[in-house]
């Protein structure tokens, strides 16, 4: 009660009432973050360094007090506060010297220089008579370093180590002319295929014939493919036949799915898949594994994506499923294949006729032959397919390519009866002598007309 005699109020008035800040800037609560805490420092700091301080009876020299100074530098022990409220700010992390780089830098494998793909042939020889017929199949490098080619009835064999050029066989006219020329493996022996639908095996050595295949064929032999002592013979009636050229009874297994002339035989490396084309514009891949020679033997593969006659066969030299091929002037694509699945993988239309088909073993690049209208070779980086070089001096259709044993030189030839060296997958030493040594290998030898 107040000295008026009246009660006061125990409710306070409203004038008397303090209104609340805001909440940001009315806090009286304050939660230390344990994490960022020094908990030695603040041991120190509560116990050791006070009772020090209060034991502490003499006065510091200069000396000592100066080591005090840097030791509570270097410990930051010269902070006011023990509690922390929040996370330390990050040490800033100094980016590394470049200096530091320079000697792993020129310590690391240098860069792999870049290959010159010359634009023109090294060597250019003559080749007269040679048939220019789509179909065929005039050439052929062995493994023995000798080119095999067909000049209408004879068979010319060229030494590319020595220059040196010899005559193999010439043929009567009602057998020739020669349709097909293949080395087997060994390098030594030979099968030449005829007109008159015989093949004959030669052993190059001693220049002698040692047998004629007869019976399988119908018409003339144009495509042949040697795996290991099987030489497998195409017929421009359509069929494939394995002849085993070790037994009096050569003929062991039939393929019978082309229904028109083949020009087009080519074994995988393993030996394992064979794959055929024909001028009915179809690919097929037969499997030995599946062969019987009781019945004809039932494909493992028809492919009929091609609209030309396919002649241009090539299995891949690092990938052992995958085959290239090429069709006719009606097609000029080159497709690749999964022969386990059958799948074409891709398609590329090239704008003109192909011919032949060459893998570099060297690197992932494809050569290819063409005629109408360029009558030119197309290098191509593969998978990508982007060309690479196009490579011209043939006037007329690159009908047939072979390959050197190293796998660095490809031969071409064309219906303007020349054969020409390109060092497209590398350089050799054979390469490199000059045209001059041997223009016209077969120049001293009569032409036949």
């Amino acid at each position: 009660m107040d000295s008026s005699g009246k009660f006061r109020s125990r409710i306070p008035r409203q004038d008397q009432f303090i209104p609340r800040k805001k909440s940001s800037e009315n806090l009286d609560r304050f939660i230390p973050n344990r994490a960022a805490l020094d908990l030695d420092y603040a041991h120190y700091m509560l116990l050791g360094g006070k009772k020090g301080k209060e034991n502490s009876t003499t006065s510091p020299s200069a000396s000592s007090e100066a080591y005090q100074k840097r030791l509570t530098e270097a410990f930051n022990m010269n902070r006011t506060r023990i509690l922390t409220f929040k996370n330390k700010p990050p040490i800033p992390v100094e980016p590394i010297p470049y200096s530091m780089f320079s000697p792993l830098k020129e310590q690391s494998k240098p860069n792999k220089p870049q290959r010159v793909i010359p634009q023109s042939s090294e060597r250019t020889l003559d080749a007269p008579d040679i048939i220019d017929d789509f179909y065929l199949n005039l050439l052929d490098w062995g493994s023995n370093n000798v080119l095999a080619i067909a000049l209408e009835n004879t068979v010319f064999l060229w030494n590319a180590s020595d220059g040196t050029t010899s005559e193999l066989v010439t043929l009567d006219e009602e057998d020739g002319p020669v349709t097909s020329v293949s080395w087997a493996v060994d390098g030594r022996h030979i099968a030449v295929g005829l007109n008159n639908s015989h093949v004959q095996l030669w052993d190059c050595v001693s220049s002698r014939q040692l047998r004629t295949l007869r019976g399988g064929h119908r018409a003339r032999v144009g495509a042949l493919a040697w795996n290991s002592h099987i030489l497998t013979t195409g017929g421009s009636e359509g069929r494939i036949i394995n002849n085993d050229v070790r037994v009096r009874s050569h003929i062991v297994e039939t393929y019978r799915g082309h229904q028109l002339e083949v020009c087009g035989l080519k074994w995988s490396a393993s030996g394992q898949q064979l794959a055929s084309g024909g001028n009915d514009n179809l690919v097929f891949i037969w499997d030995r594994s599946t062969a019987s020679s009781n019945s004809p033997m039932q494909w493992l593969h028809r492919l009929e994506d091609h609209n030309a006659a396919v002649r241009a066969l090539a299995w891949c030299p690092f990938q052992g499923n995958l085959l290239a091929s090429g069709g006719g002037g009606g097609d000029q694509c080159i497709k690749f294949w999964n022969t386990n699945t059958g799948m074409c993988l891709n398609s590329v239309n090239t704008g003109s006729q192909v011919c032949a088909l060459q893998w570099n073993k060297l690197e992932r690049e494809l050569l290819s032959s063409h005629g109408f209208d360029q009558n030119q070779l197309i290098l191509w980086k593969y998978p990508s397919m982007v060309k690479m070089a196009e490579l011209s001096g043939h006037t007329s259709r690159v009908l047939f390519m072979a390959q050197s044993p190293d796998g660095r030189t490809v031969v071409s030839a064309a219906g303007d009866e020349t054969l020409r060296f390109w060092n497209v997958f590398g350089t050799t030493e054979a390469a490199k002598r000059p045209e001059t040594e041997s223009p016209e290998p077969f120049a001293h030898l009569s032409r036949i007309r």
